[in-house]
């Protein structure tokens, strides 16, 4: 009896476990919302992936992906529109992603920049601040975890431009 009512449950999960467990992409678009404090990227834009940075692991969401919602780390937000096999690529510096059902993705972010709009010399000097304040601040105090939180987003910003920050 027991094993009977488990076959069924297992039966019944299938489908769910096939549609979270999908390597192929869906076909279609999703709807993509991109909002900042100050400013909307992008409001019910249709486009046929998002690549998200999440603070367990970067993912993609396509079109009937399943419901989910995650934090993202400091890293490149990436967006591929239909009909184009380049990513449109951002840095958020974190923020929550919100996958609904019916292919609707809500992303927030305190802050957002196009990696092409990054500048190498800025995110270096920023590093260094950031190292130089850590070091000089009181062990386990404010400003040091926020010199910590500083370097750890300009490293980020560097590895999306592709210099490597110590």
């Amino acid at each position: 009896m027991l094993q009977n009512t488990l076959l069924r449950r297992a039966s019944a999960a299938t489908p769910l476990l096939r549609r979270a467990m999908s390597t192929e992409a869906a076909s279609g678009s999703m709807t993509l919302n991109f909002n900042l404090p100050h400013e909307t990227i992008y409001s019910e834009a249709q486009v046929s992936q998002v690549i998200v940075p999440g603070a367990a692991g970067e993912y993609g969401v396509t079109a009937d992906h399943v419901p989910l919602v995650a934090q993202l780390k400091p890293g490149v937000l990436q967006i591929l529109h239909e009909g184009s096999s380049e990513a449109e690529k951002y840095f958020v510096a974190g923020g929550w992603s919100i996958t609904h059902p019916g292919s609707k993705t809500d992303i927030s972010c305190p802050e957002a920049v196009k990696v092409d709009d990054l500048d190498s010399a800025a995110v270096t000097s920023g590093f260094e601040a950031a190292k130089t304040a850590f070091a000089s601040a009181e062990s386990g105090s404010l400003a040091q975890a926020e010199a910590q939180v500083e370097m750890e987003v300009n490293k980020s910003m560097g590895a999306a431009i592709g210099i490597s920050l110590g």
